[in-house]
């Protein structure tokens, strides 16, 4: 395998579900040789254990940071995986960032060469909703990003691809999907 997409998320809380939404999408268009998805769901642990000697990581996750519903963020796992370890954390409050920050001390040489996080905007949480039509299109466009960037789908204009900012983790940053 050279890569694995890890989808992120609760499937049971409204946006928080983009994670798992977009990997079951990802599997219905289908994937190369090579590419693998898995359903990350709220274990961030977990995920961390699945990244083990895997050359590429793709991680998605819903975020909460007050920008538009369904605006995606990129944010490259170099400039995450150095945090210091959080004080007071517990399996409910393991996120995305948490998990490349434990892999990358965890795995050491098993590490993978390069991990990306990409984030969705949530609008709503709530206990038993859908996705909002923003992060359900939002989900659709990023399928559509990562099955080109791992060959399996049509190409996406590089302009389209360099549109998704790529915020500077500072203090907390977003991504488990709870509004702040």
């Amino acid at each position: 395998m050279r890569t694995l997409i890890i989808g992120c998320g609760n499937l049971l809380r409204g946006d928080d579900a983009a994670g798992p939404v977009l990997v079951r999408r990802l599997r219905e268009r289908g994937l190369p040789d090579g590419v693998r998805c898995a359903d990350g769901g709220t274990g961030g642990m977990d995920v961390a254990f699945q990244m083990r000697g895997v050359p590429e990581v793709i991680l998605v996750d819903a975020c909460s940071s007050g920008s538009d519903p369904g605006s995606l963020f990129e944010v490259p796992g170099h400039e995450v995986e150095n945090l210091p370890p959080h004080t007071g954390i517990n399996l409910h409050s393991f996120r995305w960032d948490h998990a490349i920050a434990f892999g990358h001390w965890l795995l050491k040489d098993d590490y993978p060469k390069n991990v990306t996080a990409y984030l969705i905007e949530g609008e709503r949480y709530e206990i038993g909703e859908g996705l909002s039509p923003a992060v359900d299109a939002a989900v659709d466009r990023l399928a559509d990003l990562l099955l080109a960037k791992v060959g399996a789908g049509p190409a996406v204009a590089p302009a389209a691809a360099a549109s998704i900012p790529r915020p500077q983790p500072v203090g907390d940053m977003p991504g488990d999907g709870s509004p702040s």
